[in-house]
């Protein structure tokens, strides 16, 4: 099972409602004679583009009626234009609890976060992948990902240039991508920038401390082997709560939800 980068979540293998990502056939990464590649930002993005796009066509997507696709659009139409950043949102239908945003703007939430957050929490969530792109930490992801799954030969490795993937290892390269890691430094700054997000909106921003309770509840649950794996490089969930209080405590905005407690039915908007 693999996983999905940037903040919060996950993904892996199949086409059912009830199957995690389909990553398809992986191949074997070659990286020497690369280092001196030029990836501009222009690349991050045609190549995220690439392979957001062959993950759409391999797992399935909520449509432009389903429930989930009409909560998302109407929590986030607004937002299809940020911060200077041209996003476009869809839902995979899949069990892992997951969100993730890439170079070109795209942004995927899978159903079972949804299932999970509310519709404030999920602002605040979305928030924070914004913050990635927005701090071009998902340009560095793939590139990354890209000198992984690019198994060039040495005169197209010489050359310094992007070459076009094929099926193969689009397949590698989404793999590569969800396998990455922000560092803890870049998984703060972008819960900054989703607090200053939902500040500036004039959403909750207690949601956010409420999200990362649920995510430390999530962390110590006997079925989220695959999540505590994947949050083992990011900020301790509880730290990053405290941290969030304690700003909304200084802007006069911290309101207490009390306990915290994850549902036991599909929350919806």
């Amino acid at each position: 099972m693999k996983q999905i980068i940037t903040t919060v979540f996950i993904v892996a293998a199949s086409m059912s409602m009830n199957a995690q990502i389909n990553l398809g056939k992986m191949t074997k990464a070659a990286s020497g004679g690369i280092s001196a590649l030029s990836f501009s930002n222009a690349d991050a993005q045609k190549l995220a583009k690439e392979g957001v796009d062959w993950m759409d066509k391999n797992n399935k997507v909520a449509g432009p009626k389903d429930p989930y696709t009409v909560r998302l659009n109407k929590l986030f139409g607004k937002h299809k234009s940020e911060d200077g950043l041209a996003l476009n949102y869809k839902v995979y239908l899949v069990k892992d609890i997951n969100a993730f945003a890439c170079a070109d703007g795209s942004v995927r939430v899978f159903s079972s976060l949804m299932d999970i957050m509310t519709d404030d929490e999920l602002l605040a969530i979305i928030g924070h992948e914004i913050g990635h792109v927005k701090n071009e930490d998902s340009k560095d992801a793939v590139k990354n990902a890209y000198l992984r799954a690019a198994a060039m030969e040495a005169a197209s490795a010489s050359s310094g240039t992007v070459q076009k993937l094929n099926e193969s290892q689009l397949g590698e390269f989404a793999n590569s991508i969800l396998d990455a890691k922000h560092s803890k430094k870049q998984e703060s700054q972008a819960d900054d920038y989703s607090y200053d997000f939902m500040k500036k909106n004039g959403y909750n921003v207690v949601a956010a401390y409420t999200a990362f309770k649920k995510l430390a509840l999530l962390g110590g649950s006997t079925q989220a082997t695959s999540f505590q794996k994947m949050m083992s490089s990011h900020p301790d969930s509880e730290k990053r709560a405290a941290v969030i209080k304690k700003r909304a405590e200084k802007d006069g905005l911290w309101k207490d939800p009390g306990e915290v407690k994850l549902p036991t039915e599909k929350l919806k908007s």
